[in-house]
């Protein structure tokens, strides 16, 4: 039976003896005869040979297996360690092969040399390559459940870290940084390259897994106020604001300073009292939210026949550059440069230290994640015989339903790499101890072997009735912060097409009260309050008796009338302005809405 050949998705000819064919062709690629960038396979459910040399495959290196034996030797080994060989030289010898998707149908893969029989082609060249660097970087991957290993290499991404080591000298636009980051003390292979030495992303923390006062319940985490004031987990977070002198067509320009009164959309003397003779506020200065931080005036965006008679201040406005609404800091730097068209270009950025508070996110690298529900004062809090107070405690219900072994691993091994002043390597699938080994040095120490010590009540000085699993674990801070996120008002700007409250922090915006928290107000009872939360657009219009149509106010004559019937039987009724802008809009596709209207008796 003749079987299609296809060539990145064309057909190019048939042959009669596929699995020859492509045997022969993989031979030549092992030996170098043919480019080692070629991958193929034998479709044998569908009778395809498909050769793949297009460049957007993902390939990965194997070793060869032939008769039991992986090609991949000791004396290779030994040669790589020299540095004399390299993956270059290792493909073109035929020990190493860069295989595609497609092509490892056609294959058996053994995981590690124990594995290997007679079936096997190839060996992985670790276990741990299935991961990707960021679930790489969870030890005890395989205690684990895959979904929290998804959930800790996500979160691994938002920690704050040293993101860059000459980061006081960016001016990047907005940045977090972990003022005290340290190494783990477990880690994993992908730890030990310099990028992540340098790069550090949480610190070690003494964890208890027990629950205090229910301020630790759904997943909450209490933390040490001690260890807060110490700088546990204290950060940065920087935000540069930017702007630039442009020229306009003829003499306009813009301008840095600060603004003069008779500008247009002048702000007030207080919101420029950061700003120094030049029009910059200059380094170590508060600005609070709102404040300016760069001057600037800019000729009106309109300038025709009638403005040219307008004196030179008249002919200017604000458009000076404020600090965010709801943030604060101080101006850690200001960078003066030019544009690449040659104009003045200005860089502010401000610095704020954030220190950890209620709400504020953290999580361990198993995907345990919490708020934080307290800060509790030291004294109050749970400590060993040996006065260890721990600085998170975690709620215990957090473990079984999520089956995060390798978070209650973490305590044990932490321990032992504490007493023994060693890191230990935590790599998915090459654990070099075992639990008996930890649990033996434990005891050796004078520890339980499960890592449980007996807990003193901080309030009573009671012995607890429960033994206690506490002991070093690596913990992240993530950049959800309540600082960031929480915000309110009273009064504050509208939109103008609906005349409703803006939308958003940014833009100093209202709540939006839905539907279900209507409901959650007529279940409490509190009905009227829904008169109040209702009305961000209220507005009184004019309305016809008989047309039922919205009226129209002559405020010059003082009198109200019907556009259709003509006639002053008027009546006014508060709707929402939401409302009337669909009658408009209904009008408006020769629609004709008629309000059905009575006056009040």
């Amino acid at each position: 039976m003749k079987v299609k050949v296809f060539l990145d998705g064309r057909l190019i000819g048939e042959t009669t003896k596929p699995k020859s064919f492509v045997n022969e062709l993989r031979e030549q690629r092992r030996k170098d005869i043919i480019s080692s960038e070629i991958n193929l396979a034998y479709l044998e459910d569908i009778n395809e040979i498909r050769i793949n040399t297009d460049e957007n495959r993902l390939r990965r290196p194997l070793i060869i297996v032939k008769n039991k034996k992986p090609l991949l030797t000791e004396q290779h080994l030994e040669k790589i360690l020299k540095g004399e060989l390299g993956l270059e030289n290792l493909v073109k010898k035929g020990v190493i092969e860069y295989l595609d998707a497609e092509e490892e149908e056609n294959l058996y893969i053994a995981l590690n040399i124990k594995e290997l029989n007679e079936k096997h082609t190839h060996l992985e060249l670790n276990p741990s390559v299935i991961l990707g660097i960021a679930a790489s970087m969870v030890p005890f991957v395989p205690y684990n459940r895959s979904d929290r290993i998804n959930y800790g290499a996500k979160m691994m991404s938002q920690s704050l870290g040293n993101y860059a080591v000459n980061y006081l000298l960016r001016p990047d636009t907005k940045a977090y940084s972990l003022i005290y980051p340290q190494h783990p003390i477990i880690d994993t292979v992908i730890y030990k390259s310099n990028i992540l030495n340098e790069h550090p992303q949480g610190q070690n923390v003494i964890i208890a897994i027990m629950p205090y006062k229910g301020y630790n319940m759904e997943d909450a985490i209490i933390l040490n106020k001690s260890s807060v004031e110490r700088g546990l987990f204290r950060s940065l977070f920087f935000r540069t604001y930017q702007t630039s002198e442009k020229k306009y067509w003829g003499i306009e320009s813009d301008e840095i300073c600060v603004p003069d009164e008779s500008t247009k959309n002048y702000r007030g003397k207080v919101e420029y009292e950061n700003l120094d003779e030049e029009g910059i506020a200059p380094p170590e200065t508060e600005a609070l939210g709102g404040k300016v931080v760069i001057g600037k005036v800019s000729p009106l965006r309109f300038y025709g026949p009638i403005e040219s008679f307008l004196s030179e201040t008249e002919n200017r406005r604000d458009t000076s550059i404020t600090v965010k609404f709801g943030e604060k800091g101080i101006v850690d730097r200001v960078i003066l440069t030019q544009t690449e068209s040659g104009d003045k270009l200005i860089k502010s950025t401000v610095r704020e230290t954030r220190i950890p508070e209620i709400g504020d996110k953290f999580a361990s690298r198993y995907g345990q994640k919490g708020v934080v529900g307290a800060i509790v004062p030291e004294e109050d809090l749970p400590f060993t015989g040996n006065g260890i107070v721990p600085d998170v405690i975690l709620n215990p219900l957090g473990i079984p339903s999520r089956m995060t072994i390798g978070q209650l691993m973490e305590l044990m091994y932490g321990k032992v790499a504490a007493l023994s002043g060693e890191i230990i390597d935590g790599s998915a699938f090459n654990v070099s101890i075992t639990e008996t080994e930890i649990g033996d040095f434990l005891e050796k120490s004078g520890f339980n072997r499960a890592g449980i010590e007996e807990m003193y009540n901080g309030e009573t000085g009671e012995k607890l009735k429960a033994k206690i699993l506490i002991g070093p674990c690596y913990y992240q801070r993530l950049y959800h912060m309540v600082t960031d996120k929480y915000f309110m008002r009273a009064r504050g700007p509208t939109t103008i097409l609906t005349r409703q409250p803006t939308e958003g922090k940014a833009r100093e915006g209202g709540l939006r009260f839905g539907e279900m928290e209507k409901d959650c107000l007529l279940a409490h009872g509190a009905a009227l309050t829904l008169k109040e939360r209702f009305s961000s657009d209220e507005t009184e219009i004019p309305v016809c008796k008989y047309c039922g149509i919205v009226a129209v106010d002559n405020r010059i004559k003082g009198i109200s009338y019907c556009p259709l019937c003509k006639k002053s039987d008027i009546i006014r009724i508060k709707i929402s302005y939401a409302f009337k802008l669909v009658l408009d809009e209904m009008m408006a596709m020769g629609v004709y809405p008629k309000l059905h209207v009575k006056e009040e008796i």
